[in-house]
């Protein structure tokens, strides 16, 4: 599944967008940042969080930080981290890979604001070493988000 399934995704809602392999790793924000020429901020990190019993995705600037107090007021409930073979189940994507296309399961979709800070966010594509550009307003359209304010003010 994973990159086949986000190229599916891809070619249905928004074909005029090309996904980008590299030949490097772009699992983790600072490789995705040096791999696409980006600053780590740009890079748009998709959590995979539980929120009581529900399971849904988180996508924020690559150099944000959940803020306990602001999800706690947004969902209700604090939030954990789902375990990397429940992530891989769930979203049918490794992680270093997890993005809100081509999802194995319908997930609930959020937006963090901090993604309004780019032009171009850059998420990853379904592998480790796949990615796309994409303006935080198109990505939360196609995938049905929600945005919201949970993640820290960044630093000065």
């Amino acid at each position: 599944m994973s990159l086949e399934s986000v190229r599916a995704f891809m070619a249905q809602h928004a074909p005029d967008i090309a996904i980008i392999e590299t030949a490097e790793s772009s699992a983790t924000v600072p490789l995705a940042a040096a791999a696409h020429g980006v600053e780590p901020g740009q890079i748009a990190k998709t959590l995979s969080l539980r929120l009581g019993e529900d399971v849904v995705l988180v996508v924020a600037r690559g150099d944000a930080r959940l803020d306990n107090r602001k999800c706690k007021d947004a969902f209700g409930t604090k939030p954990r981290m789902l375990g990397i073979e429940e992530v891989s189940d769930l979203t049918g994507h490794p992680v270093g890979g997890v993005c809100p296309f081509g999802l194995a399961r319908p997930l609930k979709v959020y937006c963090d604001v901090s993604l309004k800070a780019y032009d171009v966010v850059v998420p990853a594509a379904g592998s480790t070493n796949s990615a796309l550009f994409i303006a935080p307003d198109r990505l939360a359209a196609i995938t049905a988000a929600t945005w919201v304010d949970i993640c820290q003010d960044p630093a000065p």
